[in-house]
């Protein structure tokens, strides 16, 4: 007989509470606690059957390198590790209106030879026809279901047999084993499990579409994060035509990869040179412009920082930015107050960094310390310098990692000098550089060379 109750859990990370309280002692995290119906049938027969697992010597087990299905997209096997592994469960996440929907369609019309079961709970057949059409104009083997109880897909996938099974998305899939509504803590967990099950069973890799929360992270338990095998965010500003694919955790290759997109009226288009749409192309040389060697994952990008200096008018002077840390700035600014006498207190800094990305990279320091200092004596800097290093509180040039790389990619895209810290020098092939290194180990010794 069916057993009816209550449970309370946090929305958080999912821990499971007797009763009510203001903060759940799992993850210290105020009023997420929320009660929900359960029905817990002691005659639940799972989705794969009966079939148990028996214990494996580890010696016996025949390790064989299993091939990774490519999506015939570079910018999503990059960030994936080199393809989809059979049987792995991929949580791709973004925010409303992103692009993650026209992500997977598109990748998924990129595979004709692939047999694709792509499940939908929020669009019809219709509205997913529109967008193909937009897309690309051959649908070979693309299947469409709409549907959302977790068992029905089950059933349709084993009758099907695909290559690749897309769920979209998580929050819409409901069992009917947990009697609580969609995008509930409960049926969140208990839908992935049941398609985590199938998946490792089968040998069929999933990716799951899931929305996040106004803090960025993930809709549903922090769990489903731990169940799954790659997590993956799909982020950028609307505003702006690009599109950032990077990874939070990865089983099966590194998460310092990126992908980078852009929106076009077709959909996604990969983007195999980011640095050069991240930088402008303007005929006359323009005060506050400076070229940084960012480092994104294992991918360098050439990212130009535009800074603007001027009188503050209304008294108190204001500090504004756009893809940068608000705080460093204002750190960078007491240093060339402090260090090298810049009288910048009384003055209004705005700074851009273009393209609508945003920077985490502290190599980026010493291109913005040279694009306010650029600004506030309204002399241009040579297009043809670029920097990458570091800036101390003290007002030393510090070292960062993976010079080499960097100083390569500046010199494939035809930078003549490039502004290092001096402590990069060590080990450092300059033969085979034909870009001109200028070391630095302060400020000061900056200024004399770009001005």
């Amino acid at each position: 007989m069916t057993k009816v109750k209550t449970a309370f859990f946090c929305t958080n990370c999912g821990t499971q509470h007797s009763k009510w309280s203001g903060k759940c002692n799992a993850c210290n995290e105020w009023n997420t606690i929320v009660e929900e119906v359960i029905i817990v049938d002691k005659q639940k027969k799972t989705t794969l059957g009966d079939s148990r697992p028996k214990p494996v010597l580890l010696s016996s087990i025949n390790v064989e390198e299993t091939p990774r299905i490519s999506t015939f997209d570079m910018e999503f096997n990059r960030v994936l590790g080199g393809g989809l592994v059979p049987g792995s469960i991929v949580l791709l996440g973004g925010e409303p209106g992103i692009g993650k929907s026209t992500l997977m369609l598109q990748v998924a019309l990129n595979m004709p030879e692939k047999k694709i079961f792509y499940v939908s709970g929020e669009e019809s057949y219709g509205q997913i026809k529109m967008r193909a059409e937009r897309i690309n104009t051959g649908f070979n083997n693309l299947y469409l279901y709409s549907e959302t109880n977790t068992l029905s897909i089950v059933t349709e996938a084993k009758n099907l047999k695909p290559d690749i099974v897309i769920v979209d998305s998580i929050q819409t899939t409901t069992t009917p084993y947990i009697d609580s509504s969609a995008g509930s803590v409960s049926q969140v967990r208990e839908s992935a499990a049941e398609l985590q099950r199938f998946a490792k069973q089968s040998n069929i890799p999933f990716i799951l579409i899931g929305h996040i929360t106004k803090d960025g992270s993930i809709a549903g338990p922090k769990v489903l994060e731990h169940m799954v095998d790659v997590v993956m965010q799909f982020e950028g500003d609307r505003n702006h035509g690009y599109r950032i694919l990077r990874t939070s955790k990865n089983r099966f290759g590194s998460t310092s990869e990126i992908g980078i997109y852009e929106m076009e009226s077709y959909g996604l288009r990969e983007v195999s040179n980011p640095s050069e749409i991240l930088i402008s192309h303007r005929e006359e040389s323009t005060s506050g412009v400076a070229i940084a060697v960012n480092l994104e994952g294992n991918r360098v990008l050439m990212i130009e920082t535009q800074a603007l200096v001027s009188p503050a008018v209304y008294g108190t002077p204001q500090r504004s930015t756009t893809g940068f840390d608000a705080r460093r700035l204002n750190m960078l600014l007491a240093v060339l107050e402090k260090r090298c006498g810049f009288r910048l207190g009384a003055k209004d800094v705005f700074l851009n960094i273009t393209g609508g990305i945003k920077v985490d990279d502290p190599a980026i320091d010493l291109a913005i310390v040279a694009s306010i200092l650029s600004s506030n004596e309204d002399i241009a800097i040579d297009p043809g310098f670029c920097f990458a290093a570091e800036v101390g509180l003290s007002g030393e040039i510090r070292p960062i990692p993976k010079i080499e790389q960097r100083i390569a990619e500046a010199q494939k895209l035809g930078y003549r000098q490039i502004f290092i810290s001096k402590y990069n020098l060590k080990g450092l092939n300059q033969q085979s550089s034909t870009i001109r290194i200028k070391a630095l180990s302060r400020i000061e010794d900056m200024l004399s060379e770009i001005f």
